[in-house]
Protein backbone atom coordinates (compact mmCIF):
# COMPACT_ATOMS: atom_id res chain seq x y z
CA UNK A 1 0.00 0.00 0.00
CA UNK A 2 1.61 3.48 -1.16
CA UNK A 3 1.90 5.96 1.67
CA UNK A 4 -0.64 7.92 2.72
CA UNK A 5 1.17 11.15 1.77
CA UNK A 6 1.89 10.16 -1.83
CA UNK A 7 -1.90 9.31 -2.83
CA UNK A 8 -2.88 10.59 -6.08
CA UNK A 9 -6.69 12.09 -5.69
CA UNK A 10 -9.63 10.69 -7.75
CA UNK A 11 -12.92 11.38 -8.37
CA UNK A 12 -11.81 15.17 -8.75
CA UNK A 13 -12.79 17.16 -12.34
CA UNK A 14 -10.24 16.98 -15.00
CA UNK A 15 -10.61 21.34 -14.82
CA UNK A 16 -10.88 23.05 -11.35
CA UNK A 17 -14.05 24.60 -10.38
CA UNK A 18 -14.10 27.46 -8.27
CA UNK A 19 -15.61 26.70 -4.73
CA UNK A 20 -15.50 28.69 -1.34
CA UNK A 21 -15.08 28.17 2.50
CA UNK A 22 -16.54 30.32 5.11
CA UNK A 23 -14.85 29.71 8.54
CA UNK A 24 -11.11 29.51 9.34
CA UNK A 25 -11.62 26.99 11.64
CA UNK A 26 -10.03 23.24 12.13
CA UNK A 27 -12.85 21.71 10.00
CA UNK A 28 -13.07 24.68 7.33
CA UNK A 29 -9.36 24.99 6.94
CA UNK A 30 -9.62 20.61 6.56
CA UNK A 31 -12.09 20.93 3.47
CA UNK A 32 -9.62 23.64 2.37
CA UNK A 33 -6.68 21.70 1.84
CA UNK A 34 -8.68 18.74 0.63
CA UNK A 35 -10.76 21.08 -2.09
CA UNK A 36 -7.29 22.57 -3.35
CA UNK A 37 -5.31 19.53 -3.54
CA UNK A 38 -8.36 17.94 -5.90
CA UNK A 39 -7.04 20.85 -8.13
CA UNK A 40 -10.02 23.52 -7.24
CA UNK A 41 -9.83 27.37 -6.77
CA UNK A 42 -10.90 27.73 -3.16
CA UNK A 43 -12.31 31.41 -2.27
CA UNK A 44 -11.35 30.70 1.74
CA UNK A 45 -13.45 33.63 4.13
CA UNK A 46 -12.60 34.48 7.45
CA UNK A 47 -13.16 37.16 9.79
CA UNK A 48 -9.74 37.90 10.60
CA UNK A 49 -7.44 39.71 8.35
CA UNK A 50 -4.17 38.98 9.93
CA UNK A 51 -5.09 35.08 9.70
CA UNK A 52 -6.16 35.80 6.21
CA UNK A 53 -2.66 37.88 5.32
CA UNK A 54 -0.56 34.48 7.11
CA UNK A 55 -2.43 31.84 5.39
CA UNK A 56 -1.80 33.87 2.00
CA UNK A 57 1.75 34.72 2.86
CA UNK A 58 2.68 31.08 4.24
CA UNK A 59 0.40 28.81 3.59
CA UNK A 60 -0.04 27.68 7.08
CA UNK A 61 -3.48 28.57 9.71
CA UNK A 62 -1.47 28.85 13.05
CA UNK A 63 -4.03 29.36 15.61
CA UNK A 64 -6.05 26.07 14.65
CA UNK A 65 -3.74 23.73 12.25
CA UNK A 66 -0.19 24.79 12.93
CA UNK A 67 1.91 22.08 11.20
CA UNK A 68 0.10 21.97 8.18
CA UNK A 69 1.29 23.37 5.17
CA UNK A 70 -1.78 24.59 2.71
CA UNK A 71 -1.05 24.30 -1.13
CA UNK A 72 -3.05 24.75 -4.20
CA UNK A 73 -5.23 27.37 -5.46
CA UNK A 74 -6.15 29.24 -2.25
CA UNK A 75 -7.43 32.43 -1.97
CA UNK A 76 -7.86 33.62 1.93
CA UNK A 77 -9.92 36.74 2.03
CA UNK A 78 -11.91 38.80 4.44
CA UNK A 79 -14.01 40.12 1.42
CA UNK A 80 -17.61 38.01 1.73
CA UNK A 81 -19.17 39.01 -1.69
CA UNK A 82 -15.80 38.12 -3.05
CA UNK A 83 -15.43 34.90 -1.51
CA UNK A 84 -19.36 33.69 -2.58
CA UNK A 85 -19.33 35.71 -6.24
CA UNK A 86 -18.03 33.12 -8.35
CA UNK A 87 -18.20 30.00 -6.56
CA UNK A 88 -20.20 27.19 -7.57
CA UNK A 89 -20.70 25.59 -4.34
CA UNK A 90 -20.19 27.16 -0.75
CA UNK A 91 -19.05 25.31 2.50
CA UNK A 92 -20.07 26.91 5.51
CA UNK A 93 -18.25 25.90 8.27
CA UNK A 94 -19.14 28.73 11.09
CA UNK A 95 -19.52 27.86 14.89
CA UNK A 96 -23.70 27.51 15.15
CA UNK A 97 -23.88 30.44 17.47
CA UNK A 98 -22.31 33.12 14.97
CA UNK A 99 -24.23 30.50 12.04
CA UNK A 100 -27.32 32.95 11.37
CA UNK A 101 -26.30 35.97 12.07
CA UNK A 102 -22.74 35.62 9.47
CA UNK A 103 -25.57 34.34 6.51
CA UNK A 104 -28.25 36.85 7.43
CA UNK A 105 -25.93 39.80 7.27
CA UNK A 106 -24.04 38.26 4.12
CA UNK A 107 -27.43 36.88 2.30
CA UNK A 108 -27.50 39.34 -0.56
CA UNK A 109 -23.90 38.12 -1.67
CA UNK A 110 -25.36 34.41 -2.63
CA UNK A 111 -26.80 33.96 -6.21
CA UNK A 112 -29.59 32.27 -6.72
CA UNK A 113 -29.60 28.40 -7.11
CA UNK A 114 -26.39 28.59 -5.72
CA UNK A 115 -25.41 25.02 -3.81
CA UNK A 116 -24.54 26.02 0.06
CA UNK A 117 -23.40 23.15 2.32
CA UNK A 118 -23.30 23.62 6.08
CA UNK A 119 -20.34 21.65 7.85
CA UNK A 120 -21.59 23.20 11.44
CA UNK A 121 -22.58 20.40 14.01
CA UNK A 122 -24.79 22.56 15.95
CA UNK A 123 -27.85 23.65 17.41
CA UNK A 124 -29.68 27.19 17.22
CA UNK A 125 -30.84 28.01 20.45
CA UNK A 126 -34.16 29.83 19.66
CA UNK A 127 -36.57 27.46 18.03
CA UNK A 128 -34.55 24.23 17.99
CA UNK A 129 -33.19 25.04 14.28
CA UNK A 130 -30.66 23.01 12.63
CA UNK A 131 -28.16 24.93 10.24
CA UNK A 132 -29.79 23.44 7.22
CA UNK A 133 -33.16 25.18 7.99
CA UNK A 134 -31.63 28.28 9.15
CA UNK A 135 -30.17 28.39 5.22
CA UNK A 136 -33.80 27.25 4.48
CA UNK A 137 -34.59 30.48 5.91
CA UNK A 138 -32.14 33.06 5.46
CA UNK A 139 -31.34 31.48 1.68
CA UNK A 140 -34.78 30.56 0.68
CA UNK A 141 -33.50 30.31 -3.42
CA UNK A 142 -30.31 28.27 -2.84
CA UNK A 143 -30.15 24.76 -3.44
CA UNK A 144 -28.77 23.20 0.46
CA UNK A 145 -27.23 20.40 2.03
CA UNK A 146 -25.53 19.33 4.56
CA UNK A 147 -21.56 17.28 5.56
CA UNK A 148 -21.28 15.15 8.22
CA UNK A 149 -19.82 12.08 9.35
CA UNK A 150 -17.05 10.85 11.44
CA UNK A 151 -14.25 13.83 10.29
CA UNK A 152 -11.67 14.57 12.87
CA UNK A 153 -10.39 17.36 10.62
CA UNK A 154 -6.57 16.44 12.36
CA UNK A 155 -6.83 13.13 10.63
CA UNK A 156 -8.33 14.54 7.29
CA UNK A 157 -5.44 16.76 6.77
CA UNK A 158 -3.13 14.35 7.58
CA UNK A 159 -4.40 12.23 4.66
CA UNK A 160 -5.64 9.59 6.77
CA UNK A 161 -8.52 7.05 4.99
CA UNK A 162 -11.90 9.44 5.75
CA UNK A 163 -15.62 9.03 4.89
CA UNK A 164 -18.60 11.03 5.06
CA UNK A 165 -22.18 11.41 4.33
CA UNK A 166 -23.14 14.66 2.04
CA UNK A 167 -27.29 14.75 3.11
CA UNK A 168 -29.33 16.83 0.18
CA UNK A 169 -32.39 16.22 -1.31
CA UNK A 170 -30.91 17.62 -4.55
CA UNK A 171 -29.49 14.84 -5.95
CA UNK A 172 -27.33 17.53 -8.50
CA UNK A 173 -25.89 18.46 -5.14
CA UNK A 174 -25.11 15.23 -3.62
CA UNK A 175 -23.78 14.24 -7.26
CA UNK A 176 -21.23 18.34 -6.81
CA UNK A 177 -20.49 17.74 -3.41
CA UNK A 178 -19.44 13.91 -4.29
CA UNK A 179 -17.22 15.05 -7.54
CA UNK A 180 -15.80 18.27 -5.62
CA UNK A 181 -14.49 16.57 -2.51
CA UNK A 182 -13.68 12.62 -3.42
CA UNK A 183 -10.51 11.37 -3.39
CA UNK A 184 -8.28 8.06 -2.56
CA UNK A 185 -8.15 9.09 1.05
CA UNK A 186 -11.63 11.04 1.49
CA UNK A 187 -15.07 9.23 0.34
CA UNK A 188 -18.37 10.66 0.01
CA UNK A 189 -21.45 9.05 0.93
CA UNK A 190 -25.16 10.15 0.20
CA UNK A 191 -27.96 10.39 1.75
CA UNK A 192 -31.47 12.09 1.61
CA UNK A 193 -32.54 12.56 5.16
CA UNK A 194 -30.75 15.91 5.95
CA UNK A 195 -32.50 16.08 9.23
CA UNK A 196 -31.45 13.00 10.24
CA UNK A 197 -27.82 13.35 9.28
CA UNK A 198 -27.16 16.86 10.74
CA UNK A 199 -29.18 16.31 14.23
CA UNK A 200 -26.72 12.91 14.31
CA UNK A 201 -23.75 15.44 14.04
CA UNK A 202 -24.86 17.64 16.78
CA UNK A 203 -26.24 14.97 19.31
CA UNK A 204 -23.28 12.45 19.20
CA UNK A 205 -20.81 15.73 21.16
CA UNK A 206 -22.78 15.19 23.71
CA UNK A 207 -21.70 11.86 24.42
CA UNK A 208 -18.64 12.05 23.33
CA UNK A 209 -18.10 14.39 26.89
CA UNK A 210 -19.94 11.74 28.57
CA UNK A 211 -17.18 9.30 27.52
CA UNK A 212 -14.61 11.54 28.16
CA UNK A 213 -15.38 12.05 31.48
CA UNK A 214 -15.55 8.23 32.14
CA UNK A 215 -12.20 7.65 30.80
CA UNK A 216 -11.10 10.27 33.21
CA UNK A 217 -12.66 8.23 35.84
CA UNK A 218 -10.88 4.90 34.67
CA UNK A 219 -14.13 3.14 34.03
CA UNK A 220 -13.96 0.01 32.21
CA UNK A 221 -14.06 -0.84 28.40
CA UNK A 222 -17.43 -2.64 29.33
CA UNK A 223 -18.35 0.63 30.82
CA UNK A 224 -17.64 3.16 28.34
CA UNK A 225 -19.06 0.34 25.68
CA UNK A 226 -22.36 0.97 27.47
CA UNK A 227 -22.32 4.82 27.42
CA UNK A 228 -21.60 5.15 23.63
CA UNK A 229 -24.17 2.44 23.16
CA UNK A 230 -27.06 3.66 25.63
CA UNK A 231 -26.10 7.29 23.81
CA UNK A 232 -27.06 5.95 20.58
CA UNK A 233 -30.53 4.68 22.19
CA UNK A 234 -31.00 8.14 23.19
CA UNK A 235 -30.32 10.01 20.05
CA UNK A 236 -32.04 8.14 17.72
CA UNK A 237 -34.85 7.80 20.31
CA UNK A 238 -34.98 11.59 20.23
CA UNK A 239 -34.25 12.34 16.66
CA UNK A 240 -36.99 10.05 15.26
CA UNK A 241 -39.28 11.57 17.79
CA UNK A 242 -38.81 14.77 15.73
CA UNK A 243 -38.59 12.99 11.84
CA UNK A 244 -35.60 11.48 11.25
CA UNK A 245 -35.34 8.33 9.68
CA UNK A 246 -34.07 5.77 12.29
CA UNK A 247 -31.75 3.73 9.61
CA UNK A 248 -30.02 7.07 9.73
CA UNK A 249 -28.46 6.40 13.26
CA UNK A 250 -26.91 3.00 12.02
CA UNK A 251 -24.85 4.57 9.19
CA UNK A 252 -21.14 7.22 8.86
CA UNK A 253 -23.28 10.11 10.32
CA UNK A 254 -24.97 8.30 13.14
CA UNK A 255 -22.96 5.58 14.64
CA UNK A 256 -20.13 6.08 12.78
CA UNK A 257 -19.73 9.83 14.21
CA UNK A 258 -20.41 8.45 17.26
CA UNK A 259 -17.67 6.35 17.69
CA UNK A 260 -15.04 8.17 16.65
CA UNK A 261 -15.73 11.21 18.96
CA UNK A 262 -16.35 8.89 21.79
CA UNK A 263 -13.09 7.31 21.95
CA UNK A 264 -10.72 10.08 20.53
CA UNK A 265 -8.94 12.47 22.09
CA UNK A 266 -8.83 14.61 18.78
CA UNK A 267 -12.62 15.55 19.80
CA UNK A 268 -12.70 18.45 21.21
CA UNK A 269 -15.76 17.09 23.12
CA UNK A 270 -14.62 13.90 24.87
CA UNK A 271 -10.92 16.41 25.80
CA UNK A 272 -13.61 18.89 27.20
CA UNK A 273 -15.36 16.33 29.60
CA UNK A 274 -11.74 14.25 30.23
CA UNK A 275 -10.70 17.89 31.67
CA UNK A 276 -13.77 18.10 33.25
CA UNK A 277 -13.36 14.44 35.08
CA UNK A 278 -9.92 15.35 36.13
CA UNK A 279 -11.56 18.16 38.21
CA UNK A 280 -11.30 21.16 35.84
CA UNK A 281 -13.94 23.51 36.13
CA UNK A 282 -16.10 23.70 32.97
CA UNK A 283 -15.30 27.15 31.97
CA UNK A 284 -12.12 26.76 32.10
CA UNK A 285 -11.62 23.29 30.65
CA UNK A 286 -13.43 24.93 27.49
CA UNK A 287 -10.71 28.16 28.03
CA UNK A 288 -7.68 25.69 27.72
CA UNK A 289 -9.52 23.78 24.72
CA UNK A 290 -9.11 26.97 22.99
CA UNK A 291 -11.76 26.19 20.46
CA UNK A 292 -15.48 25.82 20.21
CA UNK A 293 -16.97 22.94 22.12
CA UNK A 294 -20.59 22.67 20.15
CA UNK A 295 -21.61 19.84 22.27
CA UNK A 296 -21.98 22.42 25.86
CA UNK A 297 -24.00 24.49 23.80
CA UNK A 298 -26.38 21.51 22.46
CA UNK A 299 -27.08 19.58 25.77
CA UNK A 300 -28.36 22.06 27.17
CA UNK A 301 -30.92 22.81 24.05
CA UNK A 302 -31.52 19.22 23.94
CA UNK A 303 -32.22 18.69 27.82
CA UNK A 304 -34.55 21.42 26.82
CA UNK A 305 -36.64 19.74 24.02
CA UNK A 306 -36.68 16.20 25.26
CA UNK A 307 -37.81 17.16 28.53
CA UNK A 308 -41.01 19.71 26.52
CA UNK A 309 -41.28 16.77 24.17
CA UNK A 310 -41.67 13.97 26.93
CA UNK A 311 -38.78 11.87 25.40
CA UNK A 312 -36.56 9.67 27.95
CA UNK A 313 -33.04 10.99 27.86
CA UNK A 314 -30.68 9.97 31.20
CA UNK A 315 -27.19 10.44 30.06
CA UNK A 316 -28.66 13.94 29.01
CA UNK A 317 -30.07 14.89 32.21
CA UNK A 318 -27.09 13.11 34.17
CA UNK A 319 -24.69 15.11 32.22
CA UNK A 320 -26.29 18.23 32.52
CA UNK A 321 -26.49 17.09 36.25
CA UNK A 322 -22.76 16.64 36.30
CA UNK A 323 -21.72 19.90 34.57
CA UNK A 324 -24.31 22.51 36.10
CA UNK A 325 -25.79 20.96 39.25
CA UNK A 326 -23.87 18.96 41.92
CA UNK A 327 -24.31 15.31 40.57
CA UNK A 328 -21.24 13.26 39.91
CA UNK A 329 -20.51 10.51 37.33
CA UNK A 330 -20.32 7.79 39.09
CA UNK A 331 -24.11 8.71 40.48
CA UNK A 332 -25.08 9.21 37.27
CA UNK A 333 -24.19 5.74 36.17
CA UNK A 334 -25.51 3.93 39.06
CA UNK A 335 -28.60 5.86 38.51
CA UNK A 336 -28.29 4.70 34.61
CA UNK A 337 -27.68 0.69 35.86
CA UNK A 338 -30.48 0.90 38.39
CA UNK A 339 -32.94 1.78 35.88
CA UNK A 340 -35.81 -0.27 34.33
CA UNK A 341 -34.26 -2.93 32.22
CA UNK A 342 -35.82 -3.14 28.80
CA UNK A 343 -35.48 -2.98 24.97
CA UNK A 344 -31.39 -3.15 23.91
CA UNK A 345 -31.88 -2.02 20.27
CA UNK A 346 -34.15 0.78 19.82
CA UNK A 347 -37.86 0.61 17.81
CA UNK A 348 -37.43 -3.17 18.36
CA UNK A 349 -39.76 -3.33 21.56
CA UNK A 350 -42.49 -1.49 22.13
CA UNK A 351 -41.99 1.56 24.07
CA UNK A 352 -43.47 0.61 27.13
CA UNK A 353 -41.51 1.55 30.23
CA UNK A 354 -37.99 4.08 31.02
CA UNK A 355 -35.63 2.28 29.46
Amino acid sequence: MPDKNDLKTTGAPATGRHVAVLGGGSFGTALTKVLAENGHTVHFWMRDKAQADEIRGSGINSRYMPDIHLTGDIQPTTDFAGAVRNAEVVFVAIPSKAFRAVIREHSTDFSDDQMVISLTKGIEEHGFKLMSEILQEELPKCRSGVLSGPNLAGEIVNRDLTATVVAAKDPDVRRAVQDLLGCEYFRVYANVDVYGVELAGALKNIYAIVSGLATALDLGENAKAMLITRGLAEMSRFAVSLGANPMTFMGLAGVGDLIVTCTSSRSRNYRVGYAVGKGTGLDDAVAELGQVAEGIYTLKLVKEKSEAIGIYMPLVKGLYEILYGTASISAVINSLMMSVQNSDVEFILPRTISQ
